[in-house]
């Protein structure tokens, strides 16, 4: 009694009250109940007019049965006159009683109608032919030969007007049922059309119906879906549900309530140990970033020193074996290298600085090297305002170099390519390569942060420890911290070492 009084008080609250099932089950069911009643009211018009225009020509097929039996009887009747056999008489009476069944159909008194007066004429002929051929039969039995006759003729006389009047009664039904087909078929054609606007109209009320429930079911689903992605954001000052409904959509939303006061709580609970903790955290923070700079400061300082050794024994040659102009100009470019190391007191500088750093550093090689020293670099026009540590692209270049040099000609290649994501700088070599261990071991050192190869992975006649290189990606990585921004390949062909370092495009 509850449960009707609430019908009738609030039906959609009462519906939303039930669980989802119910309700999807409950639309299925108005659905089919929308669509057999469109089936059924079609097939009723069909039914309807297909039975109009079957009745159209009965008439016509009982008037054809009717003058075949007419016609039987004749003969019977014309046979026993004759020949007085049993089977014409047994025939004869067979007939007239198929006979009467019909004209008593027909119309019995006169009409102003034209087909209803008609069948008064065929129903006053049928009566006197039916009662002049049984006088006949009755006067052949009895052995009047006269009076059988006489009604024999007039039986005949009665059958041949009796047939000219079927058939234009015939011919009056046809006319008849050709304008009640014309009106059956405008009716089939207005069937046709009401059942394709019953089919609309209910699919369109099956189509609201079914767009109010799973709206219905939807709109709290979608209000869950934005609570849930705010809170996955870290966002917990959002409103409650208070969902009052007893169906599983409010379950839900209450467990979501409760989720979210609990969540309140347990931050409100934490926040005082976070205050407690920020304090310790800060200082640990700053004791690391005083660590992070004095370990970048540490290495930006490891330059091989050898080199400045060479640098000035090939100038000091020059200035011996030529004049003053070249030897100048190299010892301008060693002025300029040197200067940029002094000078570059902060820790990184832009791609466009260091890429000017290495046209420098090449020239000054070359001139130690001459023709064995072979350099090419591919960099697409624009700047390369973007920073990265001092002193990473040279280091490269020279590791190139000298590997390049143990071949008969020495060729580096520095290629700059711009993404959408990375400044992907690469240095090559046509050296011998460098071996799956050391590449191995190169990576392990950065890894685990210390600046020197293994002993067992260096090569025992040469003085390099591979200090330059993984300073190189130790800066990149504390840079940046990621350590996907460098690499080690084999170069092009399948030969000597490619360097790949990417700096993000920001």
């Amino acid at each position: 009694m509850k449960n009707w009084r609430n019908l009738k008080l609030n039906p959609v609250q009462y519906v939303r009250n039930k669980s989802l099932r119910w309700r999807i089950m409950l639309c299925i069911g108005i659905a089919i109940v929308m669509l057999a009643a469109t089936i059924f009211m079609t097939m009723r018009f069909t039914t309807w007019s297909m039975q109009n225009l079957g009745d159209a020509y009965r008439s016509n097929s009982e008037l054809t049965d009717f003058t075949q039996t007419l016609s039987s009887t004749e003969k019977s009747m014309e046979n026993y006159v004759n020949y007085r056999t049993f089977e014409s008489i047994d025939a004869f009476y067979n007939s007239r009683v198929k006979a009467e069944n019909f004209y008593e159909t027909l119309q019995d008194f006169p009409s102003r109608n034209e087909v209803a007066h008609k069948e008064y004429i065929v129903h006053q002929l049928t009566e006197a032919f039916l009662y002049y051929s049984n006088q006949a039969i009755s006067a052949r039995r009895a052995n009047a030969e006269e009076e059988a006759a006489i009604n024999y003729k007039y039986a005949m006389d009665s059958y041949n007007y009796l047939t000219s009047q079927i058939l234009e009664l015939n011919k009056l039904r046809l006319q008849q049922n050709a304008t009640r087909y014309n009106e059956n078929q405008n009716r089939i054609t207005l069937t046709n059309m009401l059942s394709i606007l019953f089919f609309l109209i209910f699919s369109v009320l099956i189509f609201f119906v079914l767009y109010f429930t799973i709206t219905s079911i939807m709109e709290p689903l979608v209000e869950i879906s934005e609570v849930s992605h705010k809170i996955s954001k870290g966002d917990f000052d959002i409103p409650l549900f208070n969902r009052n409904s007893n169906d599983e959509i409010g379950n839900l939303c209450r467990a979501f309530d409760r989720m979210i006061i609990s969540i309140r709580e347990y931050i409100d609970t934490i926040w005082e140990k976070a205050r407690i903790e920020a304090d310790l955290k800060e200082k640990e923070v700053e004791m690391q970033s005083l660590y992070t700079d004095a370990q970048l400061r540490a290495l930006q300082n490891q330059i091989n020193p050898h080199f400045l050794f060479n640098t000035l024994n090939t100038g000091a040659q020059l200035a011996m074996m030529e004049n003053a102009d070249k030897t100048c100009y190299f010892m301008e470019q060693v002025a300029d290298f040197f200067r940029y190391n002094i000078q570059q007191q902060s820790r990184t500088a832009t791609i466009d600085e260091e890429l000017g750093l290495i046209d420098n550093f090449v020239y000054i090689m070359k001139v130690r090297f001459g023709n064995r020293l072979e350099f090419t670099k591919e960099i697409p026009q624009g700047s390369f305002p973007q920073h990265i540590p001092s002193m990473t692209l040279q280091p490269l270049v020279e590791n190139c170099i000298k590997h390049g040099l143990k071949k008969s000609k020495g060729k580096v290649r520095l290629c700059v390519e711009k993404t959408d994501e990375f400044i992907i700088i690469s240095v090559s070599d046509n050296g011998d390569g460098m071996p799956e261990n050391t590449r191995k071991a190169v990576f392990e050192a950065v890894a685990s942060g210390t600046t020197r190869l293994a002993p067992e992975v260096l090569d025992k006649n040469s003085t390099h420890n591979g200090t330059g290189l993984i300073s190189v990606f130790l800066r990149l990585q504390l840079e940046f911290h990621r350590n996907d921004l460098f690499d080690i390949t084999d170069g092009e062909n399948g030969k000597g070492t490619k360097f790949i370092i990417k700096v993000p495009n920001v």
